[in-house]
């Protein structure tokens, strides 16, 4: 039988929401500290543990079917991969910072200066796009720290909350690309484990269709349930079920959590009493 290899993060927080997509899919994989691959006992996939940076590579010779990346990292590797799906979570960007004291202007201002990155080829990208030439220095690590050195006058990394500029004397001023979790895959992969590829994306998308997803059921009047119905956005129209007593009915209805807590309000006003709001795990269509 066939078996799906796909290549994560060996740690970090892209292999932990790697693995818990993985779990919520339904499928079953134990893993032990310092392991380099784990089995899934229910489905067949096997799970790869390696170097953020290395997996492109494993994917495009073939080694591993898919691979649970940073996009920054597939995008920078240029390595011959097909992107298969954007899963939404480990999201950053990557961007340019230079020193606070320096009164920047705009992007042209980099024209002739030194920028420390791990990123050369977006940077590289980015800046003839923009008909900057500045020398680019490649680093590994502790990028942040090259211009309170003398190494360069500007940097561009990896920026999530903005803490570690901050930190090192430094301001963010041009985000130069968005990133988030993306599988990629072997484009070769056998008609046989495109099969599994297929029924794993379908687990993917129903459980990422009940993230910040709820169901709520409420009780209401009959002669308010057309006014409720107008507030209450849903996947489709709301089930209503009539209740034991007398002119009362129950609404129940799948919505997204923010526009919940946006009408929450309107709807007790229109007459809806015993909300219950219950969170789902997979929505299925």
């Amino acid at each position: 039988m066939e078996v799906l290899r796909i290549a994560i993060q060996k740690s970090g927080r892209l292999s932990e929401d790697s693995l818990k997509l993985i779990k919520e899919c339904g499928i079953d994989i134990t893993t032990v500290g310092g392991q380099l691959i784990a089995t899934a006992s229910n489905f067949p996939i096997e799970i790869l543990f390696l170097r953020d940076d290395d997996i492109p590579g494993y994917v495009a010779d073939g080694v591993s079917d898919l691979g649970i990346v940073g996009e920054n990292v597939s995008v920078e590797k240029k390595k011959d991969v097909e992107d298969i799906k954007k899963l939404g979570f480990s999201k950053c960007r990557l961007s340019i910072g230079v020193p606070k004291a320096l009164d920047y202007k705009g992007i042209q201002d980099l024209n002739g200066k030194s920028i420390a990155t791990s990123y050369p080829n977006i940077l590289s990208d980015y800046l003839t796009g923009k008909n900057v030439k500045a020398d680019i220095h490649e680093i590994s690590g502790s990028v942040e720290i090259a211009p309170g050195i003398g190494l360069a006058d500007a940097i561009c990394d990896i920026v999530s909350s903005g803490s570690t500029l901050i930190s090192n004397g430094l301001k963010e001023v041009e985000v130069i690309f968005r990133s988030e979790a993306l599988m990629i895959g072997y484009p070769k992969l056998s008609e046989a484990k495109r099969t599994i590829l297929a029924e794993l994306l379908f687990r993917i998308e129903s459980v990422n269709n009940a993230k910040n997803t709820k169901y709520i059921l409420l009780n209401a009047p009959n002669h308010s349930i057309d006014k409720i119905i107008s507030l209450l956005p849903g996947v489709k129209s709301p089930s209503v079920m009539p209740l034991v007593q007398e002119g009362w009915s129950s609404l129940h209805s799948v919505v997204k959590e923010n526009e919940f807590w946006e009408v929450i309000g309107k709807l007790r006003e229109a007459g809806a009493e015993g909300i219950l709001v219950i969170p789902i795990e997979k929505i299925i269509r």
